[in-house]
């Protein structure tokens, strides 16, 4: 099955397909996936995650876990010798199978061509370092050539790890590595590559590749250990205000059943982070300009079970996971954006009159550019005043929104107030009020008045 290729939007905010289709990124980390996975096993995940509605599984060629020495399931090594220039035949036909496998369940996969600790040792990971510049643009020659006539990639550098690294007053530049490595991507697909990079926790691209030519959007880690309800927000708002104009994602937010803030150490006694959690970041993400998002399950990413014990205090096996609320819930983000016009979405603070909080108080509101639908998230049920003359028509239509179930209750029509209250529902932590200009007919699938 071949799905469109994709890329950047004419205003420079969102993905399309080649068929001008708007594309919601709703991501799953997975990234030991060709690694750890018989055919079978990754079959299974595909399936579980075309029905709960993922378009894209972000996975890794050289994996992290030792992902050079260690073969994978079916025991072939990615490399003869662990040289970049002699990639092994065995490994990447498992690589295409399984890219194709999920093509066949309506999957992108976002490809990782190596974790960061083949390029930079400096922080943690086994390594070894194989990379320099000149490897790394035949490696990445490589896999252009390879996937040159696949269309459901999506190219991701970099793998946890900063393009400048500074430690110990020494400073090192990887730029010119991962410039190499994006030039021979782009050699091997005849420039058809859509490429990003895949930061540390708590930074974003922007940070050290904002201006390259290569780099078509901004990804962000905001992460798991900066505590619950790290203030995502403002880095997708410092992006987004980013000349050029680039996309920007958070392609790993906390993961669900992650320990909670575990940096420098890795104790489950902080907690651990539940669907509250997720929902309130990849929400709070995408209402701030995020063209989409990345889920993560933390015994999924590594595929923890009988074979792989899990590492950082896992709490379950990869199977036992795959059906986690968070897991289910994130398709209702989805569901939600593509009911509204999509590629006119802007964010707008200005929406909320009521004083705003911080951190897990943090509301945060989007709206169409031509005012005919407005969203707020709100991480906790309190009621809320809005300026309803930002929005177009004389009368607007309320609606709460569950981010748990996907339902949508009727609230009511009003008139065009400057601080019109709206009160959420009892039950539930957690709700969006959607606010639509009377006269548009949107609706999402399967709601009725």
């Amino acid at each position: 099955m071949s799905l469109p290729r994709l890329h950047v939007s004419a205003n420079q905010r969102f993905l399309v397909t080649t068929t001008g289709a708007p594309f919601f990124w709703l991501g799953d980390t997975a990234w030991e996936l060709f690694h750890r996975l018989t055919r079978e096993e990754a079959a299974f995940y595909f399936a579980a995650r075309q029905r709960q509605r993922f378009n894209l599984i972000q996975a890794v060629a050289l994996a992290e876990f030792d992902g050079l020495n260690t073969p994978n399931v079916y025991g072939d090594h990615a490399l003869h010798d662990n040289d970049p220039n002699r990639p092994n035949e065995a490994y990447f036909a498992y690589v295409d199978e399984l890219v194709a496998l999920a093509a066949d369940h309506n999957l992108y996969i976002g490809l990782l061509p190596t974790w960061g600790d083949k390029v930079n040792r400096r922080q943690w990971g086994v390594g070894p370092v194989i990379f320099n510049e000149e490897t790394a643009r035949n490696y990445g020659e490589f896999l252009g050539r390879r996937y040159q006539a696949v269309t459901n990639l999506v190219w991701i550098l970099g793998g946890d790890r900063p393009a400048i690294f500074e430690k110990d007053s020494v400073t090192d530049d990887y730029r010119p590595l991962w410039q190499a490595m994006a030039a021979g991507i782009a050699a091997g697909t005849g420039g058809q590559a859509l490429m990003t990079y895949h930061p540390p926790g708590r930074t974003s691209t922007s940070h050290w590749l904002h201006d390259e030519a290569w780099l078509d959007f901004n990804m962000m880690q905001s992460g798991h250990g900066g505590g619950p309800d790290l203030p995502v927000w403002e880095m997708i708002e410092r992006d987004y205000g980013l000349t050029p104009t680039k996309p920007t994602i958070d392609g790993e937010p906390n993961y669900e059943d992650h320990p909670v803030n575990p940096w420098p150490n890795w104790d489950p006694a902080n907690g651990h982070y539940r669907d509250h959690d997720v929902r309130k970041q990849i929400y709070r993400s995408v209402f701030a300009g995020g063209f989409g998002v990345t889920y993560g399950h933390h015994s999924i990413w590594q595929f923890c079970g009988p074979r792989n014990p899990g590492i950082n205090h896992a709490d379950r096996t990869w199977l036992e996971a795959l059906e986690r609320p968070g897991a289910n819930q994130v398709q209702y983000l989805r569901a939600l954006m593509e009911s509204r016009p999509f590629l006119s979405r802007i964010p707008d603070q200005s929406l909320i009159v009521s004083p705003n909080g911080e951190r897990g108080e943090q509301m945060r509101a989007t709206r169409d550019e031509h005012g005919t639908y407005a969203m707020i998230y709100l991480p906790r049920t309190r009621p809320i005043q809005v300026d309803l003359t930002k929005l177009s028509g004389v009368e607007i239509r309320g609606w709460w929104y569950s981010p748990r179930t996907g339902q949508l209750s009727h609230i009511g029509k009003f008139g065009k107030g400057k601080a019109v209250t709206f009160t959420p529902p009892g039950n539930g932590p957690d709700w969006v009020l959607v606010l639509d200009d009377s006269a548009q007919p949107f609706l999402p699938p399967g709601v009725h008045e």
